[in-house]
């Protein structure tokens, strides 16, 4: 995998706390930067992969009915 050179403006508390963790765990700011860059890129991935799941689902027509939702929400709110 090819790396490339950022640069980007954070501002200066952000940068303590990850000059922080990256102390206490004992690696570099740039290993932390990459780790919490890859954190984010798989949550939002994750996140898009689902809406667009989500979005496919309710063009095809796939939804729940008025019963069903109702159904959950009782279940969701101790309505039983």
């Amino acid at each position: 995998m090819s790396q490339e050179s950022f640069t980007f403006l954070l501002d200066s508390e952000k940068k303590d706390a990850l000059k922080a963790i990256a102390t206490v765990m004992d690696r570099d700011l740039t290993y932390i930067l990459n780790e919490a860059i890859a954190s984010y890129l798989e949550i939002y991935q994750w996140l898009l992969d689902e809406i667009n799941k989500g979005v496919a689902e309710a063009e095809a027509g796939d939804l729940a009915s008025d019963d069903e939702v109702q159904e959950v929400f009782a279940k969701l709110t101790n309505e039983n």
